[in-house]
């Protein structure tokens, strides 16, 4: 989901409301530490220059279980680290603790921003020797109507 997108869902929603992936609500008294800009510039094993810019969320739950973050203050927060940060439409990563702090992407249900957890993956796997997985297959789901069995005439 990008900053535009989360701006335009905002003045439509009552609540903000936020999800992990398996159905666990982060709770309702969270509070948006941070938004911001992060920026990434980096070498990937195969040797390549690159540069990664995100919209940076923190969610973090604290004691004062009466807070409640409500949209348009999320939108003027948003909108202060636009004017302030001169953030840009860009992908957000969401930031929230668990055993530890894990990044998420984040989409929308209709209901609640869903934290979808992130994967890592090698950016230059043609040049720096990781083979291509080979397909398994379990023998005895192979299609029995071959020519390849007992009593077929292949051999």
């Amino acid at each position: 989901m990008t900053l535009s997108e989360i701006k335009a869902l905002l003045p439509q929603l009552n609540e903000v409301q936020f999800t992990l992936e398996n159905g666990t609500p982060v709770p309702a008294h969270f509070h948006v530490t941070e938004v911001g800009k992060v920026s990434k510039h980096f070498i990937d094993c195969g040797g390549v220059m690159r540069t990664e810019e995100k919209v940076n969320f923190q969610l973090w739950n604290a004691n004062d279980f009466d807070h409640r973050l409500k949209p348009s203050k999320l939108l003027n927060i948003i909108q202060l680290s636009e004017e302030k940060l001169g953030l840009k439409d860009g992908e957000i990563e969401v930031e929230y603790q668990g055993e530890t702090i894990g990044k998420y992407q984040l989409a929308f249900n209709g209901e609640c921003f869903i934290l979808q957890a992130t994967t890592t993956a090698c950016l230059a796997q043609d040049s720096c020797g990781i083979p291509v997985e080979k397909l398994k297959v379990n023998l005895a789901e192979l299609n029995s109507n071959s020519c390849c069995t007992p009593g077929g005439s292949c051999c």
